[in-house]
């Protein structure tokens, strides 16, 4: 029994990554493992609204489809008043709709394999995800069979396929990596501080190597991963400061075993530095500030040069408020398009806010803004044990937008698919309510 439960978890992890790093296999192109699982969870859904016949789902859920439908009508706006044809943002009602469809398909099958679900399941689930991600795109450098197996069957280039100058997992790669391995960094930060709570010293390790692995690895895949470390380190400083009153002896023997194993890590970093020359280009690339600043005296990253260029704002009225219709670059998207070419994306910037504001202006960017609020606040209101950890996710968020526009809403939709925190425990997996309802909703 042990050995299957075993390889149902190894299944429910593979599971996972098909929803939090989905791809395309070579064999079945121009479907992702996302949308075939969205898929599976709209039959699931209507097999569920046929046995009981209706769903009542909760004032807050209904906020979030609003606030999503408003943001998919000011985009629509403003790609038919600037006849554009892209509708990146103008379908995200749709893009929402998907993400949910999977998450349900996750937290369900969680359910089958482990009897209930609960927040820190899905933390655990998405920081071995993570870690084996990052594992997996190291190997890859190492050993070229693995290499060979894994681009066999993954299809694209891109975040979500192949890259030939970066490290890359299973569609894990690029700066959409990093902003989920920030997310995930939040949650390591919240097990730490619930592990310490509660004395479970060997959980701490285990965190703190994971922690250790996304942070290194991680790095080598996106920069963006750094954003994450910061706000980690500033996540348990401000926890231990919070609860030093009433577990002073829990936080000390936890930041004891951090800065045990983070002295380890870096010893083990070292030595691979200087007996690995791929370990070596890839550890310098991640790290390339601080290798400058220790070589140099200066602190300089190519990518922050370039972000430095991609300051761009709108230089008319008409664009603040409603944009100019284009997310991607036209001259690729867009074959009617004549105007300036531009490297990279629209209006050559890849930052978050500016590439929300030329799309779809002033109006369109606070409400995808109100949207993340309302989703965050929603997942802090039914789970309110863990309001700091989910509000640190949103603040993921809005801080990674300074440096690209990658969207996390699939960090929050998987979360409001797992029953909402009661005193009351569920017995079977059959008992756990659709996205949106309480358990109460599903009697």
């Amino acid at each position: 029994m042990k050995l299957l439960k075993l390889l149902a978890m190894a299944g429910l992890l593979i599971l996972t990554s098909f929803f939090f790093f989905p791809f395309e296999f070579s064999f079945l192109p121009g479907m992702n493992t996302k949308m075939v699982m969205a898929g599976v969870g709209l039959v699931v859904l209507a097999f569920h609204f046929a046995r009981r016949g209706e769903i009542v789902p909760d004032k807050d859920f209904i906020g979030i489809v609003g606030l999503a439908l408003l943001v998919s009508l000011i985009g629509f706006a403003a790609v038919t008043y600037n006849s554009t044809n892209d509708y990146t943002y103008a379908t995200y009602f749709v893009s929402m709709a998907v993400w949910l469809g999977a998450a349900f398909v996750v937290v369900r099958a969680m359910g089958k394999v482990h009897g209930e679900v609960d927040v820190e399941l899905v933390c655990n689930y998405l920081i071995v995800l993570c870690t084996v991600q990052c594992l997996i795109a190291i190997s890859m450098s190492f050993v070229p069979s693995l290499k060979t197996f894994v681009d066999s069957f993954l299809a694209g280039q891109g975040f979500m396929g192949k890259l030939d100058d970066r490290l890359y997992g299973v569609g894990c790669a690029l700066d959409v990596a990093g902003s989920r391995f920030c997310a995930v960094m939040m949650m390591i930060a919240e097990m730490m501080r619930r592990s310490a709570r509660r004395g479970e010293i060997w959980k701490i390790y285990l965190y703190v190597c994971a922690f250790a692995v996304i942070a290194v690895i991680g790095n080598m895949i996106a920069r963006t991963t750094t954003i994450g470390i910061g706000m980690m380190i500033i996540y348990l400083i401000v926890t231990t400061f919070m609860e030093i009153n009433s577990d002073g002896e829990g936080l000390g023997r936890m930041w004891k075993v951090v800065l045990w194993m983070l002295s380890l890590a870096v010893v083990i970093s070292v030595v691979l530095y200087n007996v690995s020359p791929i370990f070596r280009y890839n550890l310098r690339f991640a790290f390339e500030g601080f290798f400058s600043l220790a070589e140099t005296g200066k602190w300089e990253v190519h990518s922050n040069e370039i972000l430095k260029n991609m300051v761009v704002f709108p230089d008319n009225l008409k664009t603040w408020l409603i944009g100019n219709g284009y997310f991607e670059n036209p001259y690729w998207k867009d074959p009617y398009y004549i105007g300036k070419v531009f490297y990279g994306y629209y209006m050559q910037t890849d930052i978050g806010y500016c590439r929300f504001l030329f799309y779809f202006g002033i109006f369109g960017l606070l409400a995808f803004m109100a949207y993340f609020i309302k989703v965050a606040f929603t997942c802090m209101k039914r789970f309110p044990d863990y309001k700091l950890m989910f509000f640190a996710i949103l603040m993921v968020n809005f801080i990674v937008w300074c440096k690209v526009s990658s969207d996390i809403f699939l960090v929050f939709a998987i979360f409001l698919c797992v029953p909402q925190q009661t005193d009351e425990k569920y017995e079977t997996p059959s008992d756990h309510p659709l996205p949106g309802q309480s358990r109460r909703d599903g009697e």
